[in-house]
């Protein structure tokens, strides 16, 4: 893991694309901000787990023609 120190209104380059900005501190909160292509998906890390899990669970238990011909009728 790569540790680096930045104060407000200074950033982390990603690539040659994305940025992160430090926009604010306050407290043990720090707010910031992602400058990136639309193309490139940025989720919180718990948002990202629950989308992996839902994927898994997907692929685990297949959909038959017949329910997805179901969802079409309705």
């Amino acid at each position: 893991m790569l540790v680096l120190s930045r104060k407000s209104n200074e950033s982390i380059m990603i690539g040659n694309n994305v940025e992160i900005v430090v926009l604010g501190v306050e407290g043990d909160h720090v707010k910031i901000g992602i400058r990136a292509p639309k193309e490139v998906d940025i989720y919180r890390k718990e948002i990202y787990l629950a989308i992996q899990s839902e994927n898994r669970a997907a692929a685990i238990n297949p959909v038959s023609i017949d329910d997805v011909s179901k969802l079409f009728k309705k």
